[in-house]
């Protein structure tokens, strides 16, 4: 059974008069990439801020490793590696001072673990060479092998693409799945670019206004964002068997007395409308339908909109 490397409920912080967190309850497992998905100002930062101890909560239960005792928060912490917001470093310093100053405010004992953890994100060819004059991919490498700092089992990341070219983000995204796959690295970040995060996370949580309205796995998001097509006629019940028959169609789902979700030959609408006719069903209507992570994302928010 997977542990819990991290579990809330009912977490909340409030500043003032208004909530930033509310009533927040999310689950990660070892091994996981859980992508934290909200638009700006929707809490993540501050949901990453109450985990890594960086901030109190005001009510509600935080769990590290599967205990939430004061002392055992404070040695679980030790096993968090976060990088929220870019750290500050020393501009005129190269990266590997700038590494060996952080072990130490840390109390990390300075060795060679500095220089694979470099290596690893990919610095070692500049680990010599000043952050001043780093390119803005390379800081953010840094930032991760600062948070790789203690060798730690949970990675807490906010936003690490932010601002990134393209060849910047894929170079940090191969880095989180390299520290996941060959390090074992249970992994939480956000991010705004939702198409990036679906190549990367394997569990999902949807936060608005410091609420998770919903969690799901990368199965379940691919399911319910599957391409198909929505197929309405007179007889759902014969077409099925017309669409097996003669469409080699065995992926379908009748959902309403008129319309059938069918997920194979998404390809050819005409082929499967010319069968259906041609073997006595009536079809009214014949439509492509799919969302991609920014869809589903829009369209929970519009529903949470309507409930509220």
């Amino acid at each position: 059974m997977e542990k819990e490397v991290l579990k809330t409920q009912n977490l909340s912080k409030k500043y003032s008069s208004s909530f930033a967190v509310k009533d927040c309850s999310i689950t990660i497992k070892q091994g996981q990439i859980y992508g934290l998905v909200g638009k700006n100002g929707a809490g993540k930062t501050t949901l990453m801020r109450l985990i890594c101890g960086q901030s109190k909560q005001t009510s509600g239960n935080l769990y590290l490793f599967g205990d939430n005792s004061k002392k055992s928060l404070i040695e679980s912490r030790t096993k968090i590696g976060c990088m929220i917001e870019t750290p500050s470093f020393y501009p005129d310093l190269s990266a590997k001072k700038n590494l060996m100053i952080y072990s130490m405010k840390k109390g990390i004992p300075i060795d060679n673990r500095i220089d694979e953890i470099l290596e690893f994100v990919g610095l070692s060819d500049v680990k010599e060479k000043t952050f001043s004059k780093f390119s803005l991919g390379m800081k953010e490498r840094l930032g991760i092998a600062i948070a790789l700092l203690g060798n730690p089992e949970f990675l807490v990341l906010d936003e690490p693409t932010n601002g990134l070219d393209p060849v910047g983000i894929a170079e940090i995204r191969k880095l989180i799945l390299r520290l996941n796959e060959e390090k074992n690295i249970t992994v939480l970040l956000s991010s705004h670019i939702l198409k990036e995060m679906s190549m990367i996370a394997t569990h999902y949580g949807f936060i608005d206004k410091g609420k998770i309205i919903k969690e799901l796995s990368r199965e379940e998001l691919m399911e319910k964002c599957r391409e198909a097509l929505l197929i309405e006629v007179n007889n759902p019940q014969s077409a099925c068997v017309i669409l097996e028959q003669f469409c080699d169609c065995k992926n379908y789902q009748i959902i309403s007395d008129r319309l059938i979700k069918c997920y194979d030959n998404v390809d050819h609408p005409e082929q499967i409308n010319q069968e259906l006719v041609e073997n006595g069903i009536s079809v009214y209507s014949l439509s492509s339908m799919g969302k991609d992570l920014e869809d589903y994302f829009i369209e929970l928010l519009e529903e949470g909109e309507e409930n509220a």
